[in-house]
């Protein structure tokens, strides 16, 4: 039985990954510790906690991927390339936005919630 407190604790644990904006790598450790502190209590705490964590992981790698491809970009086009890519950042971040609160939603109406594109790190 799911009770309104594992709802709750993992709506926040989604929504703990905007920490993100306040101090470097909180989008990853927040969840994380939110995640191991409750992930023996519930399963549906870990189920989430599990989905917030694999979901930040996934996008903290293809940041990075995208960021070895963008500087020969940057360097070819003489920084013209820059401005494309600063442009193309921009639906990126509001998808991003748009998957963490559409999550905690789900996870607030005791639905499972699946984001795309995410790898498994922790399974």
């Amino acid at each position: 039985m799911i009770t309104q407190n594992d709802k709750n604790y993992s709506s926040i644990t989604h929504l703990s990954s905007f920490s993100g904006w306040f101090f470097p790598f909180g989008n990853i450790i927040v969840p994380l510790v939110l995640w191991s502190a409750k992930k023996n209590e519930s399963s549906y705490i870990d189920i989430h906690g599990k989905s917030a964590v694999n979901f930040q992981l996934s996008l903290l790698l293809y940041g990075f991927l995208l960021t070895l491809l963008f500087v020969p970009i940057v360097i070819f086009t003489l920084g013209l390339g820059l401005i494309a890519i600063i442009i193309g950042i921009i639906p990126v971040i509001l998808f991003k936005i748009a998957l963490i609160i559409i999550a905690s939603m789900k996870a607030s109406n005791g639905e499972f919630y699946k984001y795309p594109f995410t790898i498994e790190f922790i399974k």
